[in-house]
């Protein structure tokens, strides 16, 4: 019996632009991704009897069925294990949880088998091929081409939710313009921290007004960070429902989620380190 730990890095999308909707209905999409130094735990024991428990501080609402991606991460494997998951990050929250905790199921039963993973996991979800990398990188496609971008410079932030899931059918429903300008062709070195912080202000998150318009809270979350002393940049993750505000240093970012706890005690808010990798298993 083999006993396996992992650490699921949460994902936070600094830019997403849609670019396009295929005739299958998927979206296209080009983003710069980097994962934080927060996010779910997972205990996998090698064999077992195909089981995946649910706990941990936001483990309400987060199924222990076959409807999760871990077990159906499991069964593309072929391998019977016992999953402990332990959930720290919120669920469907544009933080690629889901996809992070079945990307690390994949990895640890290939590593326990010595079977590769089956093509790139994109059938499972369209976070899971850059989740199971777990380092910045740029995503185009409906998420099947992750390209490494190495070297980015880390940066401080602060992720808030406001414990509200945030479906992203919904918000792709209410996306008026499907064909918007993607990213540059080259991303371009930054030395600094405040030239990447720079370089994003130009860029957008072209499902932020769609899941305003699904939820309205993400406003009060996104305009509730852009106050506070010292941000930089703030802007929704993924589909919602997490904003993002980054800041000059670790410090500043740690007043600033303190302010907000206290201030809104029932969000979801951590300090956080953007960039990787953290993979662990």
């Amino acid at each position: 019996m083999t006993t396996v730990e992992a650490f699921v890095p949460a994902k936070v999308n600094l830019t997403l632009h849609v670019t396009g909707q295929r005739d299958d209905g998927y979206h296209t999409l080009d983003s710069l991704a980097m994962f934080a130094d927060i996010g779910d735990r997972m205990t996998i024991t090698m064999p077992g009897d195909y089981k995946l428990t649910v706990e941990g501080p936001m483990a309400e609402g987060v199924p222990g069925d076959e409807s999760n991606l871990v077990l159906r991460a499991a069964r593309m494997m072929r391998i019977n294990a016992d999953i402990r998951l332990e959930k720290h990050l919120p669920n469907a929250a544009g933080l690629g949880g889901g996809s992070g905790d079945a990307a690390a199921t994949l990895r640890v039963l290939s590593g326990f088998s010595g079977k590769p993973v089956p093509g790139d996991g994109i059938e499972l979800g369209a976070d899971v091929p850059l989740c199971l990398q777990s380092e910045a990188a740029r995503v185009t496609g409906i998420g099947d081409t992750v390209t490494p971008v190495p070297n980015l410079p880390p940066l401080h932030a602060v992720l808030v939710n406001p414990r509200l899931p945030v479906l992203t059918a919904e918000v792709f429903k209410r996306l008026k313009h499907k064909v918007n300008r993607p990213m540059p062709d080259e991303i371009p070195a930054f030395d600094t921290p405040a030239e990447l912080i720079a370089w994003l202000r130009g860029m957008r998150n072209d499902l932020q007004e769609p899941a305003i318009e699904a939820e309205p809270v993400i406003r009060q979350v996104f305009e509730t960070l852009e106050k506070t002393p010292g941000c930089q940049l703030a802007r929704m993750s993924g589909s919602g429902g997490t904003c993002f505000g980054i800041y000059k240093d670790a410090e500043t970012a740690g007043s600033a989620a303190g302010r907000l706890q206290e201030s809104f005690p029932s969000w979801w808010v951590q300090a956080t380190r953007l960039n990787g990798p953290y993979r662990s298993a």
